[in-house]
């Protein structure tokens, strides 16, 4: 399929092809363009922080895009891209390019999602530096483009700024990476030439609405555009020739592009509009609104203007800034007379334009139960939930015959055994440090929670791995009898070579695991422990060498072995590749740990748990392992064998990044040094997962995974301060550690939203912190503009901490 416009390599060699789908995506999933959006990404936070100076960040960021492929929206270059021969043929659609947008996904999320066909978009995305986006779209017939692109900006986005210098015919777009594309129409976006005047598009974009339900594509008064007629706002044909229902006179001045002075409902009322929003009644979220918003007390005589003022002007943005379809929905509370409310809607709809309202937002979450998970934090009693999210296709089939009680557990013991199937294979984290996929995993849970639901799915995954270490067992079992049976004689066979053997038995001495690394030829070993206290198999002489081990297998290069005089004895120190796997009770855990609280096993180690069912729960139901499942697996069990080498993943490299800002943002506003020790680590274990499942999924990057990935790391630290947090707070500080079992507390959301410097003083002493550092604190909370300061003594909240906090 070749559409009307062209692609380019980069801009420094504008040379250009006609547009099509295959190429569009090479293009938007090459390394490089997932390269430059992380730079690009890197280099906005650097900014922001202070790091690096505006002048040097605009340079920087211009060099990077002439590096990026870019596409010509708006028209087909037949004799070459700015070529004096031919006249370029022009694409019907246009671009608008929104700069300096922080917030340019809530936009479309809030006034394009769901509406994409009617408006004749094709494609939605965040621009390669991420501060801003473009919207392509059809051009409604009868308008030029800039016509079209004041009425996309006005009247569809409510307003916002846009490049209006963005309309020639050889305007470039830089391609962004997949991940940056909020929507897309592939059909829409490149059709061929022929399919321009087709009836689809006729119908959509002709003057006027041909069918209820779609909007007219026509403004109500683009920016600089004259004589353009205006299409009823918010109202199809069906409700405009409802009986009763007035036309709109509209002051074109007004912010909003729309001025309604009079629209009635006639003696039978306005016209039936939906009754629901996103399949949400509006009668659950009028009452929700009050919930959040006026402590469920609804209008009653004496804030019944204000509350019917506020309540119209905020629902005006989800009911198409329509009278009719306000007065539908707003009741009259507390015998508040028709007129009277009809006028507090009327004068909503006149007041300025603003952008979605905070607290519709907070209303809308609350009932969605959007950032539900986002809000867990280790001082939670029980760990984030799945509940809501969507999983990676990997961990999705791996979690399907499980029990939901079970399925977190599962979702994070999978993961060394899946990483024990690389070899050779690097990954690049932040710091410029190659790591291999060593991945460690315990789950701690009471006695009798049904620690065995990790079996199956590992013992799904390592099937491979066990068929070929049996042929080499059997190899090596057969020169063990030769050697018994020769004795000293010298004609007894040497040992066999390619003795790769990635199992190991969980009663392993460390001569064995030194060997089995030995020979494993650049693969990891891999154990899968019932109980923790198997490893004291290996303590050795100082009594800690199993914990040595743990630590050396984390760290990216590390040498594991021994060297002895004996001829006979095991002399060797191979890269310490080794994953495994083990469960203990919580007890049990904590006492195996006690000893190395602070010589860091604990932060190497991904830790997961099991609540605790209520007495007399009904038994949970496995689902059945079979052929089926076993064929669905290997295409990733292959993806990983097949991998080799360092392997870039730009999209794992960018949440790493955004999981240490949140953590580090955590980890400033709890003042926990334990939490911000323990997040180091628990970031790379994440993004090494991360890692993991890009591969195993033939190296694309799913949606999915940044929902799971940020689920997975929040889990496995609620796990380490629930079971370790005070423990170690304890080692470190000695006695004056505070004691108890909660984790680390946002301090500033403990506080009221004005606040003085006692009131700090006072909250860091009820968590257990010293007083000397409240000062220090609050500046780090300035800096931060978490807070702003009244008076010498007297701080405030900031709305960008208050609106952080909400979402």
């Amino acid at each position: 399929m070749m559409a009307r416009f062209d692609l380019g390599l980069n801009i420094r060699k504008p040379k250009t092809v006609p547009a099509t789908v295959e190429g569009f995506w090479k293009m938007a999933d090459d390394p490089k363009t997932g390269r430059i959006c992380a730079e690009l990404a890197d280099a906005l936070e650097h900014y922001l922080r202070g790091g690096l100076g505006k002048d040097d960040y605009k340079t920087l960021k211009a060099k990077k895009k002439l590096e990026c492929h870019f596409y010509t929206p708006h028209a087909h270059f037949s004799k070459g891209y700015k070529s004096s021969e031919g006249e370029p043929v022009d694409s019907g659609k246009a671009v608008i390019d929104v700069d300096g947008c922080e917030h340019f996904t809530e936009l479309y999320e809030q006034r394009l999602k769901g509406r994409e066909k009617e408006l004749g978009i094709n494609m939605v995305n965040r621009s390669v530096s991420g501060t801003g986006g473009h919207v392509l779209f059809e051009i409604p017939e009868g308008m030029t483009r800039q016509q079209a692109q004041a009425w996309m900006a006005n009247d569809v986005l409510g307003g916002i700024d846009y490049d209006k210098a963005v309309h020639e015919p050889e305007r470039a777009i830089y391609i962004p990476c997949r991940e940056y594309i909020l929507y897309i129409d592939e059909e829409m976006m490149f059709r061929t030439p022929s399919d321009v005047g087709s009836p689809e598009r006729t119908k959509r974009t002709q003057t006027g609405v041909t069918t209820p339900g779609e909007r007219s594509h026509k403004p109500t008064n683009p920016e600089g555009v004259k004589d353009v007629p205006v299409a009823l706002s918010g109202l199809n044909k069906t409700h405009a020739s409802s009986a009763g229902v007035g036309t709109p006179a509209c002051n074109l001045d007004s912010p909003s592009g729309l001025n309604c002075q009079e629209q009635g409902g006639g003696p039978e009322g306005p016209a039936e509009f939906p009754t629901s929003y996103h399949g949400i009644p509006f009668t659950e979220i009028l009452k929700k609104y009050w919930e959040v918003n006026n402590k469920g007390f609804e209008p009653t005589e004496g804030d019944r203007d204000t509350l019917t003022f506020q309540l119209a002007s905020d629902l005006r943005h989800i009911c198409g800034k329509n009278f009719d379809w306000l007065d539908q929905v707003i009741p009259c509370y507390d015998g508040f007379p028709l007129e009277e409310k009809r006028q507090k809607i009327r004068n909503a709809l006149n007041s300025k334009y603003e952008g979605f309202p905070q607290r519709l937002r907070d209303t809308l979450n609350a009932l969605e139960h959007k950032g539900q998970d986002k809000t867990a934090t280790c001082s939670d009693p029980q760990p984030p939930g799945l509940e809501g999210l969507k999983l990676p296709k990997l961990i999705q089939l791996l979690t399907s015959k499980t029990p939901e009680v079970y399925k977190a557990a599962v979702a994070h013991a999978v993961f060394p055994p899946l990483a024990t199937h690389l070899c050779g294979v690097r990954f690049c984290y932040t710091d410029n440090v190659e790591h291999e996929a060593t991945l460690m995993n315990c789950l701690m849970a009471g006695t009798g929670t049904g620690k065995g639901c990790i079996d199956e799915p590992i013992n799904r995954i390592m099937a491979d791995i066990k068929r070929r270490d049996k042929e080499n067992e059997r190899r090596e079992a057969e020169w063990k009898k030769d050697c018994q049976r020769k004795g000293a004689n010298k004609d007894k066979m040497l040992r066999p070579e390619g003795l790769v053997i990635q199992v190991i038995d969980s009663d392993m001495t460390k001569p064995a695991l030194v060997t089995r690394m030995d020979e494993a030829e650049g693969h990891f070993v891999y154990v899968k422990l019932n109980e923790l206290d198997l490893f004291e198999q290996l303590r050795g002489q100082t009594g800690k060498q199993h914990f040595q081990l743990m630590c050396l297998a984390f760290d990216p290069g590390a040498e594991y072995g021994q060297t002895r005089v004996g001829t006979q004895s095991v002399t060797a120190r191979p890269v310490c590749r080794f994953n495994w796997n083990a469960c203990t009770t919580i007890l049990k855990g904590r006492r195996f740990f006690s000893r190395v609280l602070t010589d860091g096993p604990i932060s190497r180690i991904n830790f997961c748990t099991i609540p605790e069912e209520e007495i007399g729960s009904e038994q949970p139901i496995y689902g059945q392992y079979d052929a089926q499942f076993d064929e669905q697996l290997k295409p990733y069990i292959d993806n990983l064998c097949n991998a080799r080498g360092l392997i870039d993943c730009p999209q794992a490299f960018r949440l790493a990044k955004k999981l240490q800002q949140e953590c580090a943002e955590f980890a400033r506003l709890s003042q926990s040094e334990v939490y911000w020790n323990l997040s180091h680590r628990a970031c790379v274990i994440a993004w090494l997962k991360a890692c993991v499942l890009y591969v195993a999924n033939g190296q694309k990057w799913e949606k999915a995974i940044d929902d799971f990935i940020r689920w997975s790391l929040r889990y496995d630290l609620w796990c380490k301060m629930q079971f370790f947090g005070a423990d170690i707070e304890r080692a470190t500080n000695g006695d004056a550690a505070r004691i108890g079992t909660r984790g680390p507390r946002n301090l500033l959301e403990l506080l009221p939203d004005e606040f003085t410097l006692d009131d700090a003083k006072r909250v860091r002493q009820q968590q257990g912190l010293d007083t000397e550092n409240t000062a220090k604190m609050i500046r780090n909370w300035k800096n931060r503009n978490y807070v702003t300061q009244n008076s010498e003594f007297s701080f405030q909240k900031s709305e960008r901490f208050k609106t952080k906090l909400k979402k």
